[in-house]
C-alpha cells in the first residue's frame, strides 16, 4: 500500500479594507462579506493545504493610498516573522491603490517567499505576464483614487465659491447645522469673539489678549469628535489669537485660494473692527521687523514670512558639536546666520 503524501500546510493571512466608515456599524457590513469570500476562495484550496489565519487583518476607514494602516501594518510585521504564506484580498485595490506602494509591497512578499491572490482578479505573480497584468491593474486602481480625488477638490471649490460650508475644524462663535450644512452663530461664543475683538483694538497685542482670557478662565472652543473624543478645550496662545483676528469667516466671507467669496453665514464682526485689527497686526509686523534689524546681525529676520502661515522665518546656525544638526539661536554669530530653505 502506498502512503498517502502529507499535504503542506498553506498559512492565508485574509486583508480587508473599506475607504470610509458609511454602514460599518451594521451587524454584517462590507468588511465581513469581503472576509467571507475570501475564506470561502481558501476553502476552495483546501485539498492544497490553504488554511485561514485567525488574526483580523482589517482597517475600517482608511484610504488605500497610504502605508499608515494599522491592519497593513500588522500583517507587513507577520509577513516579516514568517508567519504568513499567502496574503488573501477581496480585489487589488483593498491592497493598495498606489502602484508605488504596491510595488514595494511585493519586494517584501517576494523576499519572504510569499505570493497573494485575488477573489475577484485572476492573478498569477509567478510569471512576466502576470505581472504585466497586475502592474497594469494597479496603474487603473491610482488613476481612480487620482480621479475621485479631483473631483473632490473640484466640488470643495465649487462649493468655496458659492459661500457654502464644506466642513473642516470647528470655529469658535458658529455651530454647524448639519441637516443645512450652514455655520449657525452661538451667540455666547460670539461674545467672546467680539471681545477679543475689542481688547485686541484696545491693547493691540495678542500675548497680552491670550494672558486675560486664560486668567479670566476662558478657553478655545471644545468639540467632540465622530469617534467620540473630546476635543479642543485648551488655553489660548498668541497664535491661536491672531489666528482668529485673520480668520475672513467671522466677516462672513469664505476664502478659497486667496480668493474672497460672500458666504452664506452671518458675519460676527463688522467691516470696520476687523479693518482696525488688521491695521494694527500689520503696523505691529513692520514695528517688530524694524526693531529686530537694529538688535541683530540677521538682516532678514522679521523680512522673510512663511507662505504657508505666514509666521516669521528665524534665523539658525549650525551647531558645531552636533554634525547635521542645526539649532534655533537668539543672537546668532555675525556672518554665520543663515535663513533654512524650507
Amino acid at each position: 500500500m502506498i502512503a498517502a503524501t502529507e499535504t503542506k500546510a498553506v498559512r492565508c493571512a485574509i486583508y480587508t479594507r473599506k475607504s470610509n466608515e458609511d454602514g460599518l456599524e451594521q451587524t454584517f457590513n462590507s468588511l465581513h462579506a469581503q472576509r467571507a469570500m475570501c475564506e470561502s476562495y481558501i476553502a476552495s484550496f483546501a485539498s492544497e493545504g490553504w488554511t485561514a489565519l485567525p488574526t483580523d487583518y482589517t482597517d475600517a476607514g482608511i484610504t488605500g493610498g497610504t502605508m499608515e494602516r494599522p491592519g497593513l501594518q500588522q500583517l507587513l510585521a507577520d509577513i516579516e516573522a514568517g508567519r504568513v504564506d499567502v496574503v488573501v484580498i477581496y480585489r487589488l485595490d483593498r491592497l493598495s491603490r498606489s502602484l508605488r506602494d504596491f510595488l514595494n509591497m511585493m519586494e517584501a512578499f517576494d523576499r519572504r517567499h510569499v505570493s497573494f491572490a485575488s477573489v475577484t482578479e485572476r492573478i498569477d505573480t509567478t510569471s512576466s505576464a502576470g505581472r504585466l497584468f497586475l502592474n497594469m491593474l494597479l496603474s487603473f486602481a491610482q488613476f481612480e483614487r487620482e480621479v475621485a480625488a479631483e473631483r473632490i477638490r473640484d466640488k470643495i471649490a465649487t462649493a468655496k465659491r458659492k459661500g457654502k460650508y464644506v466642513g473642516g475644524r470647528p470655529l469658535l462663535g458658529y455651530d454647524v447645522d448639519r441637516e443645512k450644512m450652514r455655520l449657525m452663530i452661538n451667540e455666547e461664543e460670539a461674545k467672546l469673539v467680539r471681545h477679543i475683538f475689542q481688547r485686541f483694538c484696545q491693547v493691540g497685542s495678542c500675548m497680552k489678549v491670550a494672558h486675560e482670557l486664560n486668567a479670566s478662565g476662558h478657553r478655545m472652543k471644545a468639540w467632540t469628535s465622530k469617534k467620540g473624543r473630546a476635543m479642543g478645550g485648551g488655553t489660548w496662545l498668541k497664535t491661536d489669537i491672531h489666528h482668529l483676528l485673520t480668520n475672513s469667516r467671522y466677516i462672513g466671507l469664505v476664502v478659497h485660494k486667496a480668493e474672497s467669496f460672500p458666504g452664506e453665514h452671518e458675519a460676527i464682526i463688522d467691516r470696520k473692527t476687523w479693518d482696525r485689527a488688521a491695521g494694527i497686526l500689520s503696523k505691529n509686523r513692520r514695528y517688530r521687523a524694524n526693531q529686530t534689524r537694529k538688535t541683530t546681525t540677521a538682516i532678514l529676520k522679521g523680512i522673510l514670512r512663511c507662505g504657508c502661515c505666514d509666521a516669521a522665518r528665524c534665523p539658525r546656525t549650525r551647531c558645531a558639536g552636533a554634525s547635521g544638526i542645526t539649532t534655533t539661536s537668539a543672537t546668532p554669530p555675525a556672518r554665520t546666520a543663515k535663513i533654512p530653505a524650507r
